[in-house]
């Protein structure tokens, strides 16, 4: 997600039509949180985060795609969901440069003992 304010991923299951968790298979489930707990793990230890929010919005966007937000006690909307508290403030492309190379070394990190079957975008 293009803001300064959190390291934010979004993980999208490369699954057409498929609007909620309970619409994929049981597989597809499972490797979908395997995937969701990589993340995680990867930017807690990664970005040293206070806390992980994890979301499965889809009101403005129905595709199937989880939220997953490094939260700390000192961040600009602390205690409350990122969502709507302030408006988004972009990376600059060397930010966002240093920022991707931050985050796929924190997944690759992690992924070495797990099978991805989704492709990881960055």
């Amino acid at each position: 997600m293009n803001d300064m304010h959190y390291p934010w991923l979004i993980l999208i299951p490369a699954r057409a039509n498929i609007r909620e968790i309970h619409e994929l298979s049981p597989d597809d489930q499972q490797q979908l949180m395997k995937e969701s707990c990589l993340i995680s793990k990867a930017l807690q230890t990664g970005f040293q985060a206070d806390k992980i929010n994890i979301a499965a919005l889809g009101n403005m966007v129905p595709q199937l795609h989880l939220h997953h937000i490094a939260r700390y006690e000192n961040d600009v909307s602390w205690p409350q969901p990122v969502f709507g508290q302030h408006p988004a403030q972009p990376y600059t492309e060397e930010h966002l440069s240093l920022m991707q190379e931050q985050l796929k070394a924190c997944i690759q990190g992690q992924a070495n003992d797990l099978h991805l079957r989704w492709h990881l975008k960055y």
